[in-house]
């Protein structure tokens, strides 16, 4: 069905109203957009007047959103961005085939980057834009084609490919060793533990099935890997992490797994995408590349932990 044209005013009418809107000023608008005050006023009265809805209160020199204009405001705001993104991505790729990929922050630098090259290598044609997300989001509102997640595939609006599983260990500086004497699991409740706002359960689950009762459990929180990785490398604790995340860290000494003791996590990676939009080119090249990877990864992981002694 067709829009009508009454409910599709001009970008430099939007332009003017969120400007405005953001400042709460007419004339830091017209500033920004070198314009004069009147222009932009009168930009805003025409907007007015094609909507048949008031958008601002008018006090003397101020100007004030009504309960219409700020809800209205929140939408245009996300209605410019995407325009916006969409524009510098068509700019910075003409040819077609950019991938924008939402990543977890610590997956994303440590495992996913160094391997990107070789996928970028195979398709010179497609243009990856990494952005970072933690949590869930809605795909409709974001400029996002494909995200990685870790947890249950069970993200609403979308599939979601399994890419590999993880098994967490207990990592901490060196010193803290020794400071501890950690020889045995149930030395670990005299440490210091660091936690994860994400996996608050983890230690209880970790002890748990090492054989030890679960009890209440203190210690700093951090919303990262990293800055949890970053805290017990600097003896703050001992950190529940990925082991295939610290990999490096273990190698170099700066991080060590004190008791051969792991857990393997009850969620996993997953390459979710959204239905509504289909599946593109680019978009079923990563999720091949990646699952392919990914799994070889986890493989080689697993056999170089039966070979061990």
């Amino acid at each position: 069905m067709k829009t009508p044209r009454r409910f599709l005013p001009s970008l430099s009418l939007l332009q003017a109203f969120e400007t405005a809107a953001r400042t709460q000023s007419i004339t830091a608008a017209a500033r920004e957009l070198s314009l004069t005050q009147s222009a932009v006023s009168r930009q805003i009265r025409a907007l007015e007047e094609q909507l048949g809805s008031a958008l601002f209160h008018r006090e003397k020199q101020t100007i004030r959103l009504t309960p219409g204009g700020a809800a209205y405001a929140v939408e245009i705001r996300a209605a410019l961005h995407k325009i916006s993104s969409a524009s510098l991505t068509l700019r910075a790729n003409p040819g077609g085939g950019t991938l924008s990929l939402a990543i977890l922050p610590t997956f994303g630098t440590r495992w996913l980057a160094p391997r990107l090259p070789e996928f970028l290598a195979r398709h010179p044609g497609i243009t990856i834009n990494l952005v970072t997300r933690l949590t869930q989001f809605d795909f409709a509102t974001e400029a996002v084609d494909a995200a990685i997640h870790f947890g249950a595939p069970d993200w609403p609006g979308a599939e979601c490919s399994y890419l590999r599983g993880e098994h967490v260990v207990p990592a901490c500086a060196p010193g803290l060793v020794e400071k501890y004497g950690i020889t045995a699991l149930s030395d670990l409740r005299a440490a210091p533990l660091l936690h994860l706002t994400s996996r608050p359960d983890a230690w209880e689950k970790f002890f748990e099935r090492n054989g030890l009762a679960p009890q209440r459990l203190h210690g700093m929180l951090f919303d990262q890997f990293a800055t949890a990785a970053q805290a017990a490398m600097v003896g703050l604790g001992v950190a529940l992490l990925p082991e295939f995340l610290i990999e490096e860290e273990i190698g170099s000494g700066r991080l060590v797994v004190p008791l051969d003791a792991r857990m393997r996590s009850d969620e996993a990676y997953y390459l979710c995408t959204p239905h509504a939009r289909g599946q593109t080119g680019p978009v079923e090249a990563f999720r091949t590349w990646l699952g392919a990877v990914a799994q070889a990864a986890e493989a080689a992981e697993t056999a170089r932990r039966a070979a061990q002694p």
